[in-house]
């Protein structure tokens, strides 16, 4: 029989990584619920229809279509190969697949919109906490089946909301004790861009290129633009965009005087100084693109300082996302937490506060059957007052008890053997310190575990 193994991309967690995990998740989610927004869940999977061509080309690419029921039987006949023929040469077809696993949590949420904007009250303000799968390469701080924790409001046009997400970013990564940079570019500014490369239509292949900057280079940036047929004065000026510089206020002077009276560019740049008069903690990177087409406006993309790792954060202004599912003019938008990647920064800036690690408090001790018996009504009594704890499961050992409660770092152990029980009194020991002391049972309620 082979060696079982997970899929590549995939992972298991043990307790003390999923104790850590939540620990992120609820220092995210306490953020969400004080700002007013509230929990929605999606479907695992989507119809791919509502999520093909909405990521650009290279979205499109990673995400996972799952195959029809029944195709075991159906493969067998002329027509199953030529729909899987189609599926190869990179086309859908619905007789092979109808469906995927959600690539974000930003599409199945605009479909929501939808379905559902005649009911919701707006501006809606929603959160999510849930897996997407995206057919990546996998490496370090990239899988294919990963947390993505957002938050949107869609129903205002309000620059409010991005100054508000803005603060949620930094509230919740001040919470987690990472050291972030919030960066903020401006979709209207790229659009310009390609405006004044004389070029409109290549506003996404700009877009994707830009986007590729922090890890390819200029050289290859160029080599990229070269190939989707702009001219190198073209390719000039964009570099000259990407060569901009110095404090905020500087970046801004040098892009008013790149982009002159081009009015696109001109709302750009008033949308980035309405945030900065806000006193944000932001900085402006007009390298910024973030490739997929939804985005209208401000976009984010956040960044753990101190540490080599990607984005951990990303988002951004989309004003017209649910007409993609025929329902035009609800403006939203949101922002996103790279929960795994998150959890990578903290690891390795060894961020998680140690009491994360405690699962049981408290380990009674088996000495036998009258003795578990009260041991077992008097940790009820304590699970009741939410104290975690556990009676070992069989009498044995002293030793091999207090085996067990080393490796699962349960802090303290209580032992009532005959004497004690006799006596209605309990031993707790300290299993961290060896501190030891003998209290009368019904004092245990009130010790401080």
């Amino acid at each position: 029989m082979a060696k079982p193994s997970l899929p590549q991309g995939t992972r298991d967690f043990n307790a003390a990584t999923v104790r850590k995990r939540q620990y992120i998740f609820n220092t995210i989610r306490s953020v969400f619920e004080i700002y007013g927004y509230q929990p929605l869940e999606t479907p695992a999977m989507e119809n791919l229809e509502t999520l093909m061509g909405k990521y650009g080309e290279e979205g499109d690419k990673l995400i996972f279509k799952i195959l029809n029921n029944g195709l075991d039987n159906a493969a067998k006949n002329e027509k199953a190969t030529e729909e899987f023929t189609k599926i190869l040469s990179g086309k859908n077809t619905p007789f092979i697949t109808e469906r995927a696993l959600r690539y974000d949590l930003t599409i199945p949420f605009a479909r929501y919109i939808a379905i559902n904007h005649n009911q919701l009250t707006f501006p809606f303000k929603r959160y999510q906490i849930q897996p997407v799968w995206r057919a990546d390469r996998p490496q370090k701080g990239r899988y294919r089946e990963f947390y993505q924790c957002d938050a949107d409001v869609v129903g205002s046009k309000s620059l409010v909301n991005e100054v508000e997400l803005a603060t949620i970013y930094a509230t919740a990564f001040e919470k987690l004790g990472i050291d972030v940079e919030i960066r903020i570019n401006n979709r209207k500014i790229l659009a310009a861009l390609a405006e004044l490369v004389g070029d409109e239509a290549k506003l996404t292949d700009i877009t994707v290129a830009i986007d590729k900057l922090d890890k390819i280079g200029i050289s290859k940036v160029r080599e990229e633009l070269l190939q989707k047929g702009l001219t190198e004065n073209q390719i000039d000026i964009i570099e000259k965009y990407l060569t901009i510089n110095g404090t905020n206020e500087e970046k801004i002077k040098q892009l008013t005087t790149l982009l002159a009276q081009n009015e696109k560019g001109k709302t750009g740049i008033e949308e980035i100084e309405f945030l900065l008069h806000y006193q944000l903690n932001i900085v402006i990177d007009f390298t910024l693109a973030r490739g997929l087409n939804y985005y209208t406006g401000i976009i984010f993309e956040v960044k753990a300082k101190n540490v080599q790792m990607g984005s951990i954060g990303g988002g951004g202004r989309y004003d017209d996302l649910t007409g993609l599912f025929g329902v035009p003019n609800i403006p939203g938008v949101g922002i996103s937490f790279g929960v795994d990647r998150i959890y990578d920064v903290m690891e390795e800036l060894q961020l998680f506060p140690a009491e994360v690690q405690i699962g049981t408090k408290v380990l009674f001790f088996n000495l036998g059957e009258a003795e578990s018996k009260k041991a077992f009504e008097l940790m009820q009594e304590l699970r009741n007052k939410n104290i975690a704890c556990e009676l070992y499961h069989e009498q044995t050992k002293f030793d091999k008890q207090f085996k067990y409660a080393d490796k699962k770092q349960i802090p303290y152990a209580i032992i009532i053997g005959s004497k004690e029980l006799e006596e209605n009194m309990a031993v707790i020991k300290n299993l961290q310190t060896g501190e030891q002391q003998t209290l009368q049972q019904k004092e245990l309620l009130s010790f401080g575990f």
